[in-house]
Parts: structure tokens; C-alpha cells; sequence
């Protein structure tokens, strides 16, 4: 089994996948030069910051945005249908039924045409997100990205390969890391690992496949750029997303 784990660990960090010809990992290692080079287990840092990042997400939404939203004539409260046994069943057949089973369900529950149409209005809606949820989530989300956007513009303002692309790829894999560089980097990993667990406790959408996906993609891309020491083309490629995200995230809310 040993042997096994040891075979499995060398075939997916092979130096002739990941590195250039005649390259080694232990050329990626820190030395006692005063330079720092990307090392996979700094990842685990962005774990305890999604913590972190989680708690103030708590903060702002519920001392923040919650506010905002409820100065817009937001309702935090779902209208629920009343408990109706022979409606509900209709409901899981057909969520917009005929006029025909309309006035069928009329005759079977004593309810006239009117009260039925609003029962399944209701109960339609109470399958919904509330749009005071989606603009708690979505306003953090968008003052996360707006913020992070800006820090890493003027982060990357003494930067060379900012100006030039080149600059990504040259004297690669020898790179070093500056300081902002390492946290800009930790802290959008951690972010993204805070969404993928916070996909799980929040209202559950139809895309809640897609997003689990889309972050999970989003980590692994991210990890390996910085296991291989890909962080100078990762903090641009970081910096173009965040650029139109946040006003992505304005555009789900719609009032």
C-alpha cells in the first residue's frame, strides 16, 4: 500500500509534466538567498483565513447589507401558502396548472378560482431565494471582488510583468514571491474556499452543481498555479475575473 501511495504521489507531481527539461522540484525549494518561491503547503494558510473570511462575511451581511436591503422595502420573511393536502399535491404534479384543474381543485376544496390562483402564486414563490437573501449574498460577493480588485491594481503597480506579459513566463521556474503577492494570493484562495462551503448552507439554487464545479475548478487551478510556481500569470489572471465579478454580482439583484 506504501508503495502504491509512493508510485500514485510521483505519477501526479512528475517533473517532466510540470517542470521544464533537466528541472527539479528541489530547484523550487527555499534557499538562504532572502527570496521566497511558492511552496504547496502554503496553501493550508487559506484555510485557516476562509475561517476569517466567513465570519466577516457574517458581519457584513447581517450588520451591513441587511440594513441596506431592508431600507429598499426588502422582505427577509417568505410568504408561506397555507397547508393544503389536495393543492399540494396538484403543486408536485404541475407548479402552474390549467384553468380546467383550477376548477376542479375548486370544486374539491370549496376554495373559489381566485383563492387557488393565489395559493399556487404563493407557494411557487416559497420555493424562491428571497430577493433580501440574494442581495445580502450578492452584495458581499460584490464588495469583496470591487475591494480585491483595486487592492491587486495597486498591488501590481511596481510590478513588471504587469506592464509586460513577457515577464510572466521569463526566468520561470525561478520566480520569487514578494510578500503582497503571497497574501494577495492566500486570501483569494481562501475566498473561494469560504463560497465552496458556503454553497452548502446558503438557500440551495438551480445551479448548485454548476457552482460546486466552477469553484472546485477554480481551486485546483489556483493550487497548482501556485505549486508550480505559475503566480505571476495567476495574479493577472485573478485580476481580469475580479474586474467584471463585482459587477456581475450587482446584476443578479433585480427589485
Amino acid at each position: 500500500m506504501e508503495d502504491l501511495r509512493e508510485a500514485s504521489y510521483n505519477f501526479f507531481w512528475a517533473e517532466s509534466f510540470w517542470l521544464p527539461n533537466n528541472y527539479s522540484w528541489t530547484e523550487l525549494k527555499n534557499k538562504d538567498d532572502g527570496l521566497y518561491r511558492a511552496q504547496f503547503r502554503d496553501l493550508s494558510v487559506a484555510i485557516y483565513l476562509s475561517v476569517i473570511i466567513s465570519i466577516i462575511r457574517i458581519f457584513f451581511e447581517r450588520c451591513i447589507f441587511a440594513p441596506i436591503g431592508h431600507s429598499f422595502g426588502l422582505k427577509s420573511v417568505v410568504k408561506k401558502a397555507p397547508t393544503n393536502p389536495i393543492l399540494e399535491k396538484a403543486f408536485k404534479e404541475k407548479k402552474s396548472p390549467s384553468n380546467e384543474t383550477i376548477q376542479r381543485l375548486s370544486k374539491q376544496t370549496d376554495l373559489t378560482v381566485r383563492q387557488i390562483q393565489r395559493w399556487f402564486r404563493v407557494r411557487r414563490n416559497q420555493d424562491r431565494t428571497p430577493v433580501f437573501k440574494k442581495f445580502c449574498e450578492s452584495s458581499w460577493r460584490g464588495f469583496f471582488y470591487f475591494v480585491i480588485f483595486w487592492y491587486g491594481v495597486y498591488m501590481h503597480l511596481d510590478k513588471s510583468w504587469f506592464y509586460d506579459s513577457r515577464l510572466c513566463w521569463k526566468g520561470w521556474p525561478h520566480h520569487h514571491v514578494p510578500n503582497d503577492i503571497y497574501w494577495y494570493y492566500m486570501v483569494e484562495f481562501a475566498f473561494y474556499i469560504s463560497l465552496l462551503a458556503s454553497l452548502f448552507t446558503d438557500n440551495k439554487r438551480k445551479d448548485f452543481t454548476e457552482m460546486i464545479v466552477h469553484h472546485v475548478a477554480t481551486l485546483l487551478l489556483m493550487g497548482m498555479s501556485w505549486a508550480n510556481n505559475f503566480v505571476r500569470i495567476g495574479t493577472l489572471v485573478l485580476l481580469v475575473h475580479d474586474a467584471v465579478d463585482s459587477w456581475m454580482e450587482v446584476s443578479i439583484v433585480q427589485f
